[in-house]
């Protein structure tokens, strides 16, 4: 049996650097493609929409959360401390997209999941006593 956590995990490093390196679209598109890797590495359809979901919802936050102080940093370099504020305060605006973005990668990741995770069905063994 595929792990869900170790599936959910690798399908999240992928939504988090497909959505860095292609802001916007490449957050849904890499939430797709994680879902569908943790679906594989999880094996079964419902571990797979499982790890899929999973690995969706923690992308969509972790993206939010680097938004946030991604601008605040950004604000304070340039203009000091009161853009740092300005900059957070833009970068929590972005964020709340980004957590709405979350929920929307998460659902997108779970049918990723899904699809991968029937691709590669569970292997049973047999504990037969015969």
């Amino acid at each position: 049996m595929g792990n869900i956590w170790l599936g959910a995990f690798a399908g999240f490093l992928l939504t988090v650097i497909l959505g860095f390196l292609f802001p916007g679209l490449g957050t849904l598109v890499g939430a797709f493609v994680g879902g569908i890797v943790a679906g594989l590495i999880a094996q079964g359809a419902g571990r797979g929409a499982i790890a899929g979901f999973l690995a969706g919802i923690f992308g969509g936050i972790i993206i939010g959360v680097l938004a946030i102080f991604g601008l605040a940093f950004i604000g304070g370099l340039t203009t000091g401390p009161l853009g740092a504020l300005t900059g957070g305060l833009a970068g929590l605006a972005v964020g709340l997209i980004g957590i709405m973005l979350a929920i929307l990668a998460g659902i997108v990741s779970a049918i990723g999941g899904l699809i991968g995770g029937a691709l590669r069905p569970p292997r049973y063994r047999n504990h037969s006593a015969y």
